[in-house]
């Protein structure tokens, strides 16, 4: 694939944001750096003359094709990668890689694969919730204050990933396509029902667990055919739960 096809393949989706200058000037540095998908997750749509605004002339037709969706399950359905954007660290956390970091693992993922790069709202970042979803974790490391503006933050990630595409390397080995985030929640479902119905999972400890079960898949990348082994497992689990304890 040429390097705009490479491209193509990503999205920068914006979840909540507060400030609609800050969705026109995330428009105006993913054009500039060749992406053009945007995706918006948020209750209501902002004006568009102040997202027009930043985005410039240039850009504004990112702003009149924005992608607006009410949740993020939605939002994520077709993408096979994600990644969330993160300064704060915790228990539920991920490892964090930097954008350079990050980078070289999506490239050889890229031909086969939609990637999805999630921003949380300017002032909490995303939620332990929103990163559930996420296969990788990016974090932008900074001397000592740690706080960068969500369209800075925008910039810097999305000009990794498009001087990454350019200097990719043509023999480079390809990753298989996989599941599908819409795939994989799908399966985590399953498997969570599954785990209950064992009383493997209680509510105290649910959370907990399924946040590890999560980052176990993750670490796999599993395949289309790898999710639905599982899910299949799971439904075969369920069913023989059902019929045995009448």
């Amino acid at each position: 694939m040429n390097t705009k096809a490479l491209l193509a393949q990503i999205a920068i989706v914006l979840i909540r944001p507060k400030n609609p200058d800050n969705i026109g000037a995330a428009a105006r540095i993913a054009w500039n750096m060749g992406i053009n998908r945007l995706i918006l997750v948020k209750d209501s749509v902002p004006e568009r003359e102040a997202m027009a605004k930043m985005a410039t002339h240039k850009a504004a037709h990112l702003i009149d094709s924005l992608e607006i969706y009410r949740n993020l399950d939605e939002a994520l359905a077709d993408f096979s990668v994600i990644v969330g954007t993160t300064a704060r660290r915790g228990r539920q956390r991920f490892v964090e890689r930097t954008p350079r970091e990050l980078v070289d693992t999506l490239l050889p993922l890229l031909a086969s694969n939609k990637v999805a790069i999630l921003f949380g709202p300017e002032d909490t970042g995303l939620t332990n919730d929103d990163l559930k979803y996420c296969h990788f974790a990016s974090a932008i490391p900074t001397a000592d204050f740690s706080s960068i503006n969500l369209a800075q933050a925008v910039a810097i990630h999305c000009y990794e990933l498009y001087y990454g595409v350019i200097h990719a390397q043509k023999d480079m080995v390809r990753s298989p396509q996989l599941a599908t985030s819409h795939e994989l929640e799908s399966m985590y479902s399953y498997l969570e029902e599954s785990l209950h119905s064992i009383e493997f999972l209680e509510e105290v400890n649910r959370t907990y667990w399924m946040t590890n079960i999560r980052h176990f898949f993750s670490r796999i990348m599993l395949t289309s055919k790898d999710a639905n082994v599982v899910r299949t497992v799971c439904k075969k689990l369920l069913l023989y739960q059902k019929t045995h304890n009448r």
